[in-house]
């Protein structure tokens, strides 16, 4: 991510079907029922139905996401990037 990207992390959720991110700092996956992320606070993991990724501003760290929106799941505060192999196997 780019050094002017702000250290700060907000999530605005409208009608359960529109969710702006900021503070974004890496995807891991995604698909239609799962978007996994790392933000300034940490992991996030976005569950749903016909999820879309409809933008994604890698300077900034914003991004759009449209679709069934059911749970937004914040995991571990202290990684905001994704683990190696070894780290998957450890953890």
């Amino acid at each position: 991510m780019s050094e002017q990207m702000t250290a700060h992390h907000s999530a605005i959720l409208q009608d359960r079907a529109n969710l702006e991110l900021s503070g974004v700092t890496d995807v891991d996956s995604f698909d239609e029922n799962e978007i996994s992320l790392y933000t300034t606070l940490g992991e996030m993991v976005i569950r749903g139905k016909a999820l879309h990724v409809n933008a994604m501003n890698v300077d900034t760290g914003d991004m759009q996401i449209d679709g069934d929106i059911r749970s937004i799941v914040y995991g571990d505060k202290d990684r905001k990037k994704k683990l190696g192999l070894w780290g998957k196997i450890t953890r």
